[in-house]
């Protein structure tokens, strides 16, 4: 079944790109992450989450899973390029893996990343 959904040209994907998920870039039509990770426990747990949020979504990424991170590809195999289902995945996958309780203030604190026994996710921010 092909997608009813437009394809963005390279200039609008930058823009979008730009405004909307700044630590994802276009490279060899696809939209792609680097998430970097403290290693394979944390590795997987983003392996994990990311295939639940496709799964549920229906629109799968290619993904790139090393010791100590995780590189996230997304683009529309059947509309042959870059489409609003992976602007909207990328966002909710950024959304959930980038997520820091603690910065939220609530009675939530996050992952002590002060202890290198706890460290998960090593966040563009901090």
């Amino acid at each position: 079944m092909m997608s009813s959904l437009p394809v963005f040209s390279e200039q609008e994907i930058e823009a979008k790109l730009s405004a909307e998920l700044p630590h994802w870039y276009l490279e060899n039509g696809w939209i792609r992450r680097k998430y970097k990770t403290s290693g394979w426990k944390a590795t997987l747990m983003v392996v994990n989450t990311v295939g639940h949020l496709a799964e549920a979504a229906w629109h799968h990424p290619d993904l790139t899973v090393s010791y100590a991170f995780v590189i996230v590809k997304l683009c529309t195999h059947d509309a042959k390029g870059i489409t609003e289902k992976d602007f909207e995945l990328a966002k909710k996958i950024e959304a959930v893996i980038a997520w820091q309780p603690a910065k939220e203030g609530g009675a939530l604190t996050g992952t002590p990343n002060e202890d290198a026994r706890f460290k998960y996710i090593k966040y563009e921010d901090t």
